[in-house]
This record gives structure tokens, C-alpha cells and sequence, in this order.
């Protein structure tokens, strides 16, 4: 199976020590919805930002590359690696 790309907005909230957290990511269906949905969630109550990123791969094999940032909304760790 070809390659597919996936687009992914991401809300980031605060645990109770004050650390940032990831929060539940949707899919979505173009780099453009993405991006307005990370904007929409860096809002919401709670949320302290949020990133649009995309990853590639092959779903089949269950090989994906590297997420790239699309772009960081509000108050987000600049190391996004560890998530």
C-alpha cells in the first residue's frame, strides 16, 4: 500500500504540578482543517495551546516517519519528542 498522510490537531493542558500535557488528538481531514482546529482547541477552556502536524506513512506495514510541525498555537513545550 502507497503511503498515506495523515493531518492531526493536538490540545495541550496543564497537570495539576502546572506541566504541560498533551490532550486527545483528532485527525482531520486537510493541513488547512488542522491547522483551524489546533487554533479552535489553543482557546477552549483548560487548554494552554496546541499543535497541527502531519505523519506519513504506510498503515499496512504500521510504518510511519517522523510527525512535522505544521505550526504551535498558545503556550506549547518547544520539545514535542518525548509525546
Amino acid at each position: 500500500m502507497a503511503d498515506v498522510t495523515y493531518y492531526v490537531a493536538m490540545p495541550f493542558l496543564q497537570d495539576d504540578s502546572g506541566s504541560p500535557v498533551a490532550g486527545a488528538a483528532e485527525e482531520c481531514q486537510s493541513p488547512t482543517t488542522a491547522l483551524r482546529r489546533a487554533e479552535t482547541m489553543s482557546r477552549m477552556a483548560g487548554s494552554i495551546g496546541a499543535v497541527a502536524f502531519s505523519r506519513s506513512g504506510d498503515p499496512m506495514m504500521g510504518e510511519f516517519g517522523d510527525a512535522k510541525l505544521l505550526r504551535k498555537f498558545g503556550n506549547v513545550p518547544d520539545d514535542l519528542s518525548g509525546l
